[in-house]
């Protein structure tokens, strides 16, 4: 849980930063980019499950 807590405060300071220097946000839109992290966790998990297969 630390950890989760750790991501959303960096998270929320660099939302900050950015936005306190008028720069465009550094994430893509919010539904899409939620999209897109899942697409990553869930390909990590897909490659560790295929992977046993494979080293037998």
């Amino acid at each position: 849980m630390k950890l989760v807590i750790l991501a959303l405060v960096t998270g929320f300071l660099t939302g900050f930063i950015f936005g306190l220097l008028k720069l465009p946000i550094p994430a893509p839109g919010a539904f899409s980019g939620i999209v897109g992290i899942f697409g990553i966790y869930a390909g990590y998990r897909v490659f560790e499950w295929v992977s046993v297969f494979f080293q037998r």
